[in-house]
């Protein structure tokens, strides 16, 4: 019989915010499996560390941080036949995944690769934007409002018209891309109403109206934008 692949979010980065079971996975996994940035560190090890047992095999997937898709699917379709190899042999493997597995989860990818072979369970963590909206003290839905969540690569002109036509607005993997939203937002009049988060839930968190946000932006950054009066009064 072969293992199981779980695929266990961890969270914005607080090791407290891990949930019960995701820790009890990774205490008592013999096999973990993480994404790194190649030829860096592992952000989703970092989370775990405290709890990763001492002797537990670590395999990890060096995935390229760039636009072309291709090095990271070649990180991917290494990685999981890695892990694959270790499924065979009737062994579990623990997969730490950032946030949510399944909510721009890097562990979706294994999922894709792995899934109808083996049997696979999916263990949800806090998601950053929930993390950001506590942060920041910030309600993001009530009643029969609509929560619209865009990666901030969008071009311009489909952040514009998304933005336009929402309730309330999450922009996430703001990075190098922040004066494009930052301009977009400004046009459409709605800067009072932005708020800009960085690093949710680490030391180094910054939570801050967007008109006093940095000029540059870390990967793990993201905006909140309400409009109207708040709703949850």
């Amino acid at each position: 019989m072969s293992g199981v692949l779980y695929g266990v979010g961890l969270g914005p980065g607080d090791p407290d915010l891990m949930t019960l079971r995701a820790h009890r996975l990774i205490a008592g996994a013999e096999v973990l499996a993480y994404p790194s940035l190649a030829g860096g560190a592992s952000f989703a090890r970092s989370i775990a560390a405290g709890i990763i047992p001492e002797g537990a095999r670590e395999i990890v997937m060096d995935v390229p941080m760039t636009p072309e898709r291709a090095p990271a699917q070649a990180a991917y379709d290494k990685g999981a036949a890695e892990i694959a190899a270790v499924l065979e042999q009737g062994q579990d493997v623990v997969c730490l995944c950032e946030g949510d597995p399944f909510f721009y989860g890097s562990f979706m990818y294994l999922f894709a690769r792995l899934s109808a072979r083996y049997r696979v369970e999916v263990v949800p963590g806090v998601t950053s934007v929930t993390t950001c909206a506590a942060r920041a003290g910030m309600p993001l839905a009530a009643r029969n409002e609509r929560l619209t969540v865009l990666p901030g690569p969008l071009p311009e002109a489909e952040l514009r018209a998304r933005i336009d036509g929402a309730e309330s607005v999450v922009i996430m993997k703001v990075g190098r891309h922040l004066a494009k939203i930052r301009g977009v937002i400004e046009e459409l009049g709605l800067t009072g109403r932005a708020v800009y988060v960085e690093r949710a839930s680490l030391p180094e968190e910054v939570v801050c109206p967007l008109a006093q946000a940095p000029q540059v932006a870390p990967y793990f950054s993201m905006i909140l934008l309400t409009k109207g009066a708040d709703p949850w009064l």
